[in-house]
């Protein structure tokens, strides 16, 4: 989506899905951010960075910028009808969102695996 993820994931032990999550959004916080500074052919790219920057935005865990909203929503899976449920609501959600008509059509979703088509990111079931 635009302004949101939805992810499903599991940590295997020793790992922590906390740490995962962590590390996670400021990998991708990170890379976003190099790439608005240096490379981005984005049009906004500029407006972008002063509206991450503002300074209610900032706190002091944050240096410069703050690209995600604070904490996040984790729903514990605990069975595979809900995980397919879960499944179905993410894959579903560009459709409602009307973005595409089909969710395998949306090219950020995982929907396009399970229709056959190689996807952006690599899946597994367990």
């Amino acid at each position: 989506m635009t302004n949101h993820l939805h992810l499903l994931a599991r940590a295997i032990e020793p790992f922590r899905l906390s740490d995962i999550l962590r590390d996670f959004k400021s990998h991708v916080a990170r890379k976003v951010l190099e790439s608005l500074e240096k490379e981005s052919i984005e049009s906004r790219a500029e407006w972008m960075l002063n509206h991450l920057k503002y300074k209610e935005n900032i706190s002091p865990k944050v240096k410069d910028y703050r690209f995600w909203k604070n904490g996040f929503h984790p729903v514990e899976i605990s069975s595979a009808s809900f995980f397919e449920q879960k499944l179905i609501y993410i894959h579903q959600n560009p459709v409602r969102a009307m973005i595409v008509e089909e969710d395998h059509h949306y090219l950020f979703s995982s929907a396009r695996d399970y229709t056959g088509i190689k996807g952006l990111v690599n899946i597994s079931l367990y």
